[in-house]
C-alpha cells in the first residue's frame, strides 16, 4: 500500500505537499542566520485513520508527495520514527473531491 506522487484523476481525494525538517544542525541559531530547513527525502510515512493504517507513502527526493484518500480526518507519522526524538506526527482533514494541500515541518529533535 505504498503511494508514489501521480497526477490525481479528478475528483480524487487525498493529501499532497512537502514534508521539511528543522533543525538540520544543532547549535544556537543566530539572527543573522538563515534556518537549516531541509526536505525529508525518501522517508516512508503512515496514515492513520483512528488506531487503523490506512496507507502508507514515501516521500520524494525533494520531500514531495501525494496520497489518495476518501474524506475523513487523518494522522500520519513517520514510519520508524524514534518516539522520544523530534516530532514526526501531523493531522489533515480530506475532503470528497479535494486535494489538501499541506507544507509540513518536522521537529528534528536537535538542540
Amino acid at each position: 500500500m505504498t503511494a508514489v506522487a501521480e497526477a490525481p484523476a479528478a475528483g480524487t481525494s487525498g493529501i499532497e505537499g512537502m514534508i521539511f525538517v528543522s533543525p538540520t544542525r544543532p547549535g544556537p541559531i543566530r539572527k543573522d542566520e538563515e534556518l537549516s530547513v531541509a526536505p525529508v527525502s525518501n522517508a516512508q510515512f503512515v496514515v492513520k485513520a483512528g488506531d487503523a493504517t490506512v496507507k502508507t507513502f514515501t516521500t520524494d527526493g525533494e520531500g514531495r508527495f501525494q496520497v489518495a484518500l476518501p474524506p475523513g480526518h487523518y494522522v500520519v507519522l513517520r514510519e520508524g520514527a524514534a518516539s522520544r526524538v523530534g516530532s514526526w506526527r501531523f493531522e489533515a482533514d480530506v475532503i470528497a473531491g479535494q486535494m489538501t494541500k499541506v507544507n509540513w515541518t518536522a521537529d528534528s529533535g536537535m538542540r
